[in-house]
């Protein structure tokens, strides 16, 4: 018999999951839930055009009577990430799989509650960290673990979001860090598993500073315009900051058309009052193997992309991924799934290099295919392992402690943010 199915947030990531179950027999989604009954119908006609059945629609307020008239056997969580814990507790405590979306959660007193709830059923939580799952990720965790470096001292990890897809958190939800933990939580837990997965390593103690330098009310840059939202704004118009939501079929399925049942905006301007959370930070981490790492996440460049190296006893390994090598004003989402980011490559995307530099030779190229799309690939590769159980070689599914260990660091940044000191990730969470 199909595995009965329920997803839990039917907004634009939660398309790759219904997706990808539609395609698979052994699964049956019987059931959506969440607060709009719009962004539900969508997802029933993504389940119809692939052939299945419509799933039964659930209001948040009645999830637990769902999972017991619907005889829940997996749950997807894809809802705003505060949100997590509660409906992840209550399926395990029901006896259900679940899995879901990174972040795991957006407190240190919601994610000990999510580890007690894994404890205390000895159930089974996975989260969808897919970057593991990109290929040229996977090269990096190799080559560190063949020793190509030697004894790893100290990581230099810069990300950098454009001022397209690093707007699009000052659009939405995550613009309040009380929905989203900010971005040291939301976005660079993504980084920091891979630290933690590529060094084998724990983080220990983390340094922060960060600032809402950019974005938000009262910049000087003068490139904010006068209006709350986009949609019907004249001054949005030709603004390049602007996110189109009737440009794109998806978006405005999903979002424009739904407003009326709940009056959640995706298209706010990224300068109107609300953003709670930072734009530019910058953090250092030890680790319980004595590597240390210098970080830096900018979520207004002119580029998208990040850069990676890795400094060893016998020598250094860099990682280079130019996703855009500049972004154009005013550009189209194209993207059929309502993606900003991380669907299609982008037109500018640049080069991707792995160069290992040992000690007294030259330099040699450590390069694998990369194509942009799907974030690398890791979108696909990931599902097959959550839903398929394949393995996947040089990655594996983050569990909750993995999980746990990810979200510590941007939950020790967030409080020395606010206290200017050094925290110690042990008086954050206990894992």
């Amino acid at each position: 018999m199909p595995v009965r199915t329920a997803i839990v947030g039917t907004g634009n990531r939660a398309q790759l999951f219904t997706e990808g179950l539609a395609k698979r027999d052994r699964y049956d989604v019987v059931a959506l839930c969440d607060p709009n009954s719009v962004r539900m119908a969508f997802h029933n006609r993504m389940l119809l055009a692939a052939g299945r059945r419509t799933a039964h629609q659930w209001p948040p307020a009645r999830f637990d009577e769902m999972l017991r008239v619907e005889r829940i056997q997996l749950l997807i969580v894809t809802s705003v990430d505060a949100t997590h814990n509660r409906y992840i507790e209550a399926a395990l405590r029901a006896g259900v799989r679940v899995i879901s979306e990174k972040p795991m959660t957006t407190d240190a007193a919601k994610a000990t509650s999510i580890l007690a709830a894994v404890r205390e059923t000895g159930g089974s939580l996975s989260v969808a960290y897919n970057y593991r799952f990109n290929p040229v990720h996977r090269r990096v965790r190799s080559l560190l673990a063949e020793g190509a470096i030697g004894d790893i001292h100290s990581v230099h990890f810069e990300w950098m979001l454009d001022v397209s897809h690093g707007a699009d958190y000052f659009r939405r939800w995550h613009r309040d860090k009380a929905n989203s933990g900010g971005l040291m939580v939301h976005k660079a837990s993504h980084h920091f598993d891979l630290v933690n997965w590529w060094l084998g390593a724990e983080p220990r103690i983390v340094y922060a500073q960060g600032q809402l330098a950019f974005y938000g009310p009262g910049q000087r840059h003068g490139y904010a315009r006068p209006y709350a939202r986009v949609h019907g704004a004249a001054e949005a118009l030709d603004d390049p900051f602007a996110l189109h939501l009737a440009d794109n079929a998806t978006l405005s399925e999903l979002y424009l058309d739904a407003e009326a049942e709940d009056g959640y905006y995706r298209d706010r301007n990224v300068f109107a009052p609300g953003v709670t959370i930072e734009d530019d930070m910058a953090v250092l981490v030890s680790y319980n193997t004595g590597a240390t790492m210098t970080y830096h996440l900018t979520a207004y460049s002119p580029s998208e992309g990040y850069r990676v190296m890795f400094n060893g006893s016998r020598g250094r390994l860099e990682l280079n991924v130019e996703e855009s090598t500049f972004t154009p004003p005013n550009r189209r989402v194209e993207s059929a799934k309502g993606w900003v980011h991380g669907d299609l490559a982008a037109p500018t995307a640049g080069r991707t290099t792995i160069t290992l530099r040992p000690l007294w030779e030259p330099p040699i190229d450590k390069t694998v295919p990369h194509d942009h799309t799907g974030h690398g690939g890791a979108d696909a590769r990931v599902l097959a392992a959550l839903l398929d159980g394949e393995p996947t070689e040089g990655a594996d599914i983050a569990d909750a402690r993995q999980a746990a260990l990810a979200l510590v660091t941007g939950l020790a940044a967030n409080r020395s943010f606010e206290t200017g000191l050094p925290v110690r990730t042990a008086d954050v969470l206990t894992i």
